[in-house]
Protein backbone atom coordinates (compact mmCIF):
# COMPACT_ATOMS: atom_id res chain seq x y z
CA UNK A 1 0.00 0.00 0.00
CA UNK A 2 1.65 3.64 -1.12
CA UNK A 3 1.36 5.79 1.90
CA UNK A 4 -0.42 9.40 1.35
CA UNK A 5 1.74 12.34 1.36
CA UNK A 6 -0.23 14.78 3.36
CA UNK A 7 1.45 18.15 1.59
CA UNK A 8 0.20 16.62 -1.85
CA UNK A 9 -2.83 18.35 -3.21
CA UNK A 10 -5.51 16.58 -5.62
CA UNK A 11 -6.13 18.36 -9.06
CA UNK A 12 -10.08 18.38 -8.42
CA UNK A 13 -12.14 18.71 -11.92
CA UNK A 14 -15.16 21.04 -11.25
CA UNK A 15 -17.00 19.47 -14.03
CA UNK A 16 -16.51 23.16 -15.71
CA UNK A 17 -14.62 21.10 -18.67
CA UNK A 18 -11.39 22.15 -20.38
CA UNK A 19 -9.80 25.38 -18.92
CA UNK A 20 -10.66 28.37 -21.58
CA UNK A 21 -7.13 30.39 -21.84
CA UNK A 22 -7.01 33.77 -23.40
CA UNK A 23 -4.83 35.79 -25.95
CA UNK A 24 -3.91 38.47 -23.79
CA UNK A 25 -2.61 40.48 -27.13
CA UNK A 26 -5.86 40.18 -27.94
CA UNK A 27 -7.62 41.14 -25.10
CA UNK A 28 -5.42 44.12 -25.21
CA UNK A 29 -6.49 45.44 -28.52
CA UNK A 30 -9.98 44.59 -27.83
CA UNK A 31 -9.72 47.05 -24.58
CA UNK A 32 -7.88 50.08 -27.09
CA UNK A 33 -10.78 49.56 -28.76
CA UNK A 34 -12.99 50.55 -26.48
CA UNK A 35 -14.90 47.48 -26.98
CA UNK A 36 -17.36 46.62 -23.98
CA UNK A 37 -16.39 43.33 -21.50
CA UNK A 38 -19.56 41.43 -23.53
CA UNK A 39 -18.07 42.28 -26.84
CA UNK A 40 -14.14 41.07 -25.52
CA UNK A 41 -16.42 37.79 -23.89
CA UNK A 42 -17.97 37.21 -27.04
CA UNK A 43 -15.17 37.36 -29.39
CA UNK A 44 -12.51 35.84 -27.17
CA UNK A 45 -15.60 33.14 -26.64
CA UNK A 46 -15.38 32.89 -22.82
CA UNK A 47 -17.84 33.88 -19.85
CA UNK A 48 -17.58 37.14 -18.10
CA UNK A 49 -16.43 35.22 -14.95
CA UNK A 50 -14.04 33.26 -17.02
CA UNK A 51 -12.47 36.48 -18.25
CA UNK A 52 -12.19 38.02 -14.72
CA UNK A 53 -10.69 35.10 -13.49
CA UNK A 54 -7.98 34.97 -16.45
CA UNK A 55 -7.88 38.68 -15.89
CA UNK A 56 -6.87 38.42 -11.85
CA UNK A 57 -4.31 35.46 -13.06
CA UNK A 58 -2.36 37.28 -15.26
CA UNK A 59 -2.73 40.98 -14.29
CA UNK A 60 -3.56 40.74 -10.53
CA UNK A 61 -6.87 42.62 -11.26
CA UNK A 62 -10.41 42.42 -12.44
CA UNK A 63 -11.84 43.46 -15.58
CA UNK A 64 -12.50 47.01 -14.44
CA UNK A 65 -9.45 48.17 -13.69
CA UNK A 66 -7.28 46.56 -16.10
CA UNK A 67 -9.82 48.21 -18.90
CA UNK A 68 -9.34 51.13 -17.55
CA UNK A 69 -5.46 51.49 -17.87
CA UNK A 70 -5.77 49.56 -21.76
CA UNK A 71 -8.59 51.67 -23.45
CA UNK A 72 -5.75 54.45 -23.32
CA UNK A 73 -3.57 53.17 -25.98
CA UNK A 74 -6.52 53.47 -28.08
CA UNK A 75 -7.34 56.41 -26.97
CA UNK A 76 -3.91 57.74 -27.50
CA UNK A 77 -3.64 56.03 -30.53
CA UNK A 78 -6.83 57.71 -31.81
CA UNK A 79 -5.61 60.95 -31.11
CA UNK A 80 -2.51 60.96 -32.78
CA UNK A 81 -4.57 59.61 -35.91
CA UNK A 82 -7.15 62.61 -35.79
CA UNK A 83 -3.71 65.17 -35.45
CA UNK A 84 -2.23 63.33 -38.37
CA UNK A 85 -5.70 63.40 -40.33
CA UNK A 86 -6.05 67.32 -39.22
CA UNK A 87 -2.79 67.82 -41.58
CA UNK A 88 -4.60 66.80 -44.67
CA UNK A 89 -8.46 67.52 -43.81
CA UNK A 90 -9.43 71.46 -43.21
CA UNK A 91 -12.99 69.35 -41.81
CA UNK A 92 -10.75 67.05 -39.31
CA UNK A 93 -8.61 70.86 -38.27
CA UNK A 94 -11.55 72.34 -37.97
CA UNK A 95 -13.20 69.94 -35.61
CA UNK A 96 -10.15 69.42 -33.67
CA UNK A 97 -9.87 73.08 -33.13
CA UNK A 98 -13.45 73.48 -31.64
CA UNK A 99 -12.98 70.48 -29.55
CA UNK A 100 -9.65 71.08 -28.00
CA UNK A 101 -9.55 74.99 -28.51
CA UNK A 102 -13.16 76.10 -27.58
CA UNK A 103 -13.54 77.52 -31.36
CA UNK A 104 -16.89 78.22 -33.00
CA UNK A 105 -18.45 79.09 -35.69
CA UNK A 106 -20.07 82.39 -35.60
CA UNK A 107 -22.88 83.58 -38.44
CA UNK A 108 -23.07 87.11 -39.29
CA UNK A 109 -26.17 88.90 -40.45
CA UNK A 110 -25.88 92.63 -42.38
CA UNK A 111 -28.45 94.25 -42.24
CA UNK A 112 -29.84 97.55 -44.74
CA UNK A 113 -32.51 99.55 -43.32
CA UNK A 114 -33.96 100.33 -39.93
CA UNK A 115 -36.55 98.12 -37.95
CA UNK A 116 -38.33 98.51 -34.16
CA UNK A 117 -38.38 95.11 -32.32
CA UNK A 118 -39.26 94.61 -28.83
CA UNK A 119 -37.86 91.37 -28.41
CA UNK A 120 -33.82 91.32 -27.41
CA UNK A 121 -31.86 90.32 -30.12
CA UNK A 122 -30.00 88.20 -28.33
CA UNK A 123 -32.87 86.24 -27.28
CA UNK A 124 -33.79 85.65 -31.13
CA UNK A 125 -32.56 82.25 -33.06
CA UNK A 126 -31.12 82.92 -36.48
CA UNK A 127 -34.52 82.06 -38.56
CA UNK A 128 -36.46 83.97 -35.89
CA UNK A 129 -34.15 87.48 -36.67
CA UNK A 130 -34.28 86.63 -39.94
CA UNK A 131 -38.00 86.31 -40.08
CA UNK A 132 -38.54 89.76 -38.08
CA UNK A 133 -36.01 91.38 -40.18
CA UNK A 134 -38.94 90.22 -43.33
CA UNK A 135 -41.50 91.09 -41.93
CA UNK A 136 -40.23 94.75 -41.39
CA UNK A 137 -39.12 94.76 -44.76
CA UNK A 138 -35.22 94.55 -44.12
CA UNK A 139 -32.98 93.07 -47.00
CA UNK A 140 -31.34 90.08 -45.66
CA UNK A 141 -28.59 88.50 -48.15
CA UNK A 142 -29.05 84.50 -48.60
Amino acid sequence: MEAKNPKKKKEVNKGGGQRKEIDFEQFEELCSDQCTEAEICEKLKVTVKTLNSRLKEQYGEGFSKVFKAKRKLGIASLRHTQFQLAKKSSAMAIFLGKQLLSQTDKGEITMKGSMNISKELEEMSTDELIKECKRHGVEVPA
